[in-house]
């Protein structure tokens, strides 16, 4: 295989095509009357005989929606294929959100019928609630038992008593073509997380000194060796002129002008254009022009409790910084979603129904094992449409590798925790572009070092502070602290975008250890820096040590970091061809997959004797900034880490960070 820059992979429509393996949620529930169709994939499988605890009590709420197919969705498939494969006549031959919705929108004809089937069951259908997806519809139990064919039951799971549809809902064969899914039927959890590695939404002034500006300025010449060596200080965090030096965007003199990068999160922060300005203006960047950053919010927001509302105040910081650190000009649009739950695909509807933006980043998602077939359906929907209108959805992976069970990692996550190894969702449909992390070294010049995949152990110093508490790396599990997502989907076949690029070694290793019969969707798709123990600066409004509110700054990562770095970067690629939208990306990232576009990221950059490794210092109390410092060894790059449970970095693709991170050519190829 060709390695040059002009290397380009054929791609045809029917080898892009993005198959569900649907036979992986099983199929339950009693056999429905002739007159009815199942919708596949309404009954959760965490929904057994064995933890069902009774009939669900009749007079219940229900809160579903009725998401429909529109006029034609086979075309709609195979439109967004051919509209996203270089080398088609399609290829970029972008509709605008009117021109979608006269094409392949839901017909009055299936809004009228479908309505009229929910009415005369009992059933209430909010139109205010509605849009042009799915239909809102509330009620009780006991009439949406008659609507859907289904009872509905009490189930111990997901520690909770959870109710779901006792077998897959149903709807009347003559309303078949025009209902694509049902999501709500079941109460269990669907609250997204935003993935980062963010502390609890307190004070926070986590950066403690010593720390290095750039790679390797300071040594711990005070502290153990590791590795035969003393190690770096860890840095104090990267900053715009670091990112845009690194990834080659000083040199490209591209700002992002003409794109629009969305960012979807959950709630609003305080005064976000105010501290990025503050902040822009302090370490030399553009602030924002008037216009050029603007939010879209609901009216009201909700489950703010359950959510952790102010939780997601950091996140929308650190993604609102990292875009306008990559691409200063570019246009930022803030869409904050009601709540973490269904209002985020609310929040992505609205982007594609109104076309708010080309680039969306999202950093946040769940675990596989919380979705059921039918939300898949119903945010893939979205996603084809945004690869229909232009608009590239790109989410990060994750921050706890391979969601191993039992790690220091997945304990910060409680109940919410995994349960098995898994890819997580929605980053693994194959119709998003999945972003994993890297831990990225920066030159005394903004310079590109190295990097390597993401995937740490922290060893703390011990108590006389002659040795490390374990030999380095540390003890696996006890010391895996976070890590990169990725790895190979048990739900997705492979998609062709894929084929030829990622191993069949890997993309039939499945999550269980066991292999699969045929290739499956592998992620990340691309990556770029996450590694919190380095960071980027980033500012928010928040408390002060002294009890006042205002102007803060930290450090902070994840793969959080990573998602809007290439947001950022995809906004720089297109102003680079002309202003024209990449829309859905993953066909042509792999099409460079190879080439000089990329930096192949290993788990041995610096040699495979030579682990990357820094000690960073922490606060005792890092909201107030006090008590004894700690200092930490930090292993990046799977040192250490079991082969089952690793998602190593290799070179070429790998499930650690894909085809690499992006380089300076990457960006000229788009020119």
């Amino acid at each position: 295989m060709s390695r040059d820059g002009r290397r380009r992979r054929a791609l045809t429509a029917a080898a892009v095509a993005l198959p569900l393996v649907a036979a992986t949620f099983a199929a339950a529930g009693t056999a429905q009357a002739s007159d009815r169709h199942t919708v596949a994939g309404t009954k959760p499988i965490w929904a057994s005989s064995s933890v069902d605890r009774g009939k669900t009590d009749s007079n219940q709420r229900v809160d579903v929606k009725v998401w429909l197919t529109g006029r034609d969705p086979k075309g709609l498939d195979a439109y967004a294929l051919a509209v996203s494969t270089p080398g088609n006549a399609l290829y970029g031959k972008y509709l605008t959100p009117q021109q979608f919705n006269q094409r392949f929108g839901a017909s009055r004809q299936q809004i009228d019928a479908v309505t009229s089937w929910i009415r005369s069951s009992g059933l209430y259908v909010d139109l205010a609630g509605s849009n042009s997806h799915y239909l809102h519809v509330t009620g009780h139990v006991d009439k949406a038992t008659k609507a859907f064919g289904t009872e509905f039951r009490d189930y111990a799971a997901q520690g909770t008593v959870a109710r779901a549809p006792e077998s897959n809902a149903t709807v009347p064969d003559a309303l078949a073509s025009s209902v694509l899914t049902v999501t709500g039927l079941d109460t269990g959890k669907h609250l997204r997380t935003h993935d980062d590695t963010l502390p609890p939404p307190e004070p926070n002034y986590n950066v403690a000194e010593p720390c290095a500006k750039y790679w390797n300025e300071k040594v711990a010449t005070d502290k153990p060796t590791a590795y035969g060596k003393h190690q770096s200080r860890a840095m104090c965090g990267l900053l715009p002129q670091q990112l845009r030096g690194a990834y080659g965007s000083t040199a490209s003199g591209l700002t992002g002008k003409g794109a629009t990068v969305a960012i979807v999160d959950a709630y609003a922060a305080p005064k976000m254009e105010e501290v990025s300005n503050q902040f822009a203006k302090k370490y030399g960047s553009p602030a924002f022009a008037k216009g050029q950053y603007r939010e879209v919010l609901p009216p009201t927001f909700d489950l703010v409790d359950e959510c952790g509302a102010a939780g997601w105040y950091g996140e929308e910081a650190l993604d609102v910084t990292a875009v306008h650190d990559l691409a200063p000009k570019a246009n930022v649009v803030y869409v904050g979603a009601q709540n973490c739950a269904d209002g985020l695909d609310d929040a992505l509807a609205n982007i594609v129904d109104n076309h708010l933006a080309d680039i969306v980043s999202n950093s946040w998602g769940d675990l596989a094992e919380h979705y059921t077939q039918a939300m898949i359906q119903a945010e893939e929907s979205i996603f084809k449409q945004g690869a229909i209108e232009g608009i590239g959805f790109y989410f990060s992976t994750g921050d706890c590798g391979y969601e191993v069970p039992g790690t220091p990692c997945q304990a910060r996550y409680g109940d919410a925790g995994s349960t098995r190894r898994q890819a997580d969702l929605p980053v693994s449909d194959p119709w998003v572009t999945a972003v994993g992390g890297t831990t990225l070294a920066v030159g005394k010049s903004n310079n590109y070092e190295f990097e390597t995949h993401w995937n740490v152990q922290y060893d703390n110093l011990a108590a006389d502070g002659k040795s490390w508490s374990y030999p380095p790396p540390g003890s696996y599990p006890t010391t895996y602290s976070a890590g990169g997502g990725g790895g190979t989907s048990d739900l997705f076949t492979q998609p062709g975008y894929q084929r030829g690029a990622v191993p069949r070694s890997q993309s039939t290793a499945l999550p269980d250890g066991t292999t699969a019969k045929q290739p499956m969707r592998t992620i990340p798709d691309i990556s770029a820096v996450g590694d919190s123990g380095t960071g980027v600066r980033y500012p928010e409004w928040n408390q002060r040590p002294d009890g006042s509110f205002g102007y803060t700054e930290s450090r902070v990562g994840g793969t959080s970091l990573s998602c809007p770095v290439i947001a950022g970067l995809q906004a720089l690629a297109q102003q680079a061809q002309g202003r024209l939208p990449i829309g859905f990306a993953n066909p042509a990232i792999y099409l460079r997959a190879g080439t000089k576009a990329y930096h192949d990221v290993t788990d041995t950059p610096l040699g495979k004797n030579n682990p990357v490794a820094y000690v960073r210092t922490n606060y005792t109390d890092p909201y107030a900034a006090t008590g004894p410092l700690k200092y930490i060894l930090v292993t990046s790059g799977n040192k250490g880490i079991p082969a089952l449970d690793a998602l190593s970095a290799v070179p070429g693709y790998d499930r650690g960070t894909g085809v690499g991170s992006p380089t300076a050519a990457y960006l000229r190829s788009f020119r």
